[in-house]
């Protein structure tokens, strides 16, 4: 892969596919609140509409950020914090089911913490904004 591709459109494929899971979940919240706030509280979490609200928020506001790569370093660290309480607190590894969401979950908290590092990319607003400002890309 050359190195212009590298730092054009991967970083907003990645940024794309990594929030995507929770645009669409934000979408499913948004059309079930009952049944998402009934399944909160299955989970045994305290609070469940404080816990739905606080998870409709992250996942439908969080993942449209990501996407489009507004405040993306800050969002990828509270995406990741998201994913690891929830692969905890929610999932656990009581049982295999459980098991391989716990472990999604992780395996994205990764992903963010990598975007949290290096950034957005060129294709995003953090990098038009920066722009604006003459600032670098790259610290975008």
């Amino acid at each position: 892969m050359d190195s212009k591709m590298n730092t054009t459109l991967v970083p907003l494929v990645g940024r794309i596919l990594l929030g995507l899971i929770f645009v669409l979940s934000g979408f499913s919240k948004l059309g079930n609140p009952s049944g998402t706030i009934a399944y909160i509280a299955h989970t045994g979490l305290p609070m469940p509409p404080l816990a739905y609200a606080v998870s409709l928020l992250v996942e439908l506001g969080g993942g449209l950020l990501l996407v489009f790569g507004l405040l993306t370093r800050w969002v990828a660290l509270a995406l990741a914090l998201f994913c690891l309480v929830t692969a905890f607190a929610v999932h656990g590894f009581a049982d295999q089911n459980n098991m391989i969401h716990a472990m999604k979950n992780i395996s994205m908290a990764g992903g963010f913490i990598y975007v949290a590092g290096y950034g957005a990319g060129l294709w995003s607003l953090d990098a038009l904004l920066s722009r604006r400002r003459g600032l670098s890309v790259q610290h975008a």
